[in-house]
């Protein structure tokens, strides 16, 4: 079931897209900097990000937050 959602720009997104575009964009160093979350900052990898980030709301909206400053508005 495939919903258009007009108002909603990450739609059709997949958070480890997200993650991997602004990897790729910033560095994980400056990813960490950004937003300050030991998954970033220590021994950083996509999988173990997105594990948290789907466990922690307020992280993945930071870093939703980031990627539409970035790369949408």
């Amino acid at each position: 079931m495939n919903q258009h959602q007009p108002n909603n720009p990450l739609h059709g997104l997949t958070l480890q897209n997200i993650v991997q575009e602004l990897v790729d964009h910033y560095g994980w160093e400056e990813l960490g900097k950004i937003v300050k979350v030991r998954c970033f900052n220590s021994d950083p990898s996509i999988k173990s990000s997105l594990k948290f980030l789907r466990r922690t709301e307020w992280a993945r909206k930071e870093v939703e937050q980031l990627y539409l400053d970035t790369f949408i508005i």
